[in-house]
């Protein structure tokens, strides 16, 4: 499973300040992972079908939803005409949800 000092790394956050807050992303991050996909995660390999591996994909798209988060604490950025920001987890994830 991705640990906090991962992410840090990701995020490019040195010290401990955030790390409250960078936690909660990372477990909201893997709750949405999950209820997209319709898949419990899991370290190792998935036993049931109800389950999905931590893949270098996966991981990759927790990454970007958590950086995602903290750079960008609003739906939409400000500044010059405001714009909804892109995010490209729904790709990194598309062909595992199941429908």
């Amino acid at each position: 499973m991705l640990d906090i000092t991962t992410v840090k790394m990701h995020l490019r956050v040195d010290g401990d300040e955030e790390g409250a807050l960078i936690g909660g992303y990372l477990e909201a991050a893997k709750a949405h992972v999950e209820q997209h996909c319709d898949r419990k995660l899991v370290d190792g390999d998935p036993v049931d079908p109800d389950e999905m591996g931590l893949t270098r994909d996966v991981e990759q798209a927790i990454l970007l939803l958590v950086g995602h988060w903290y750079s960008n604490r609003e739906a939409v950025v400000m500044g010059g005409a405001p714009s909804a920001v892109p995010l490209a987890v729904d790709r990194l994830l598309w062909y595992r949800k199941r429908f």
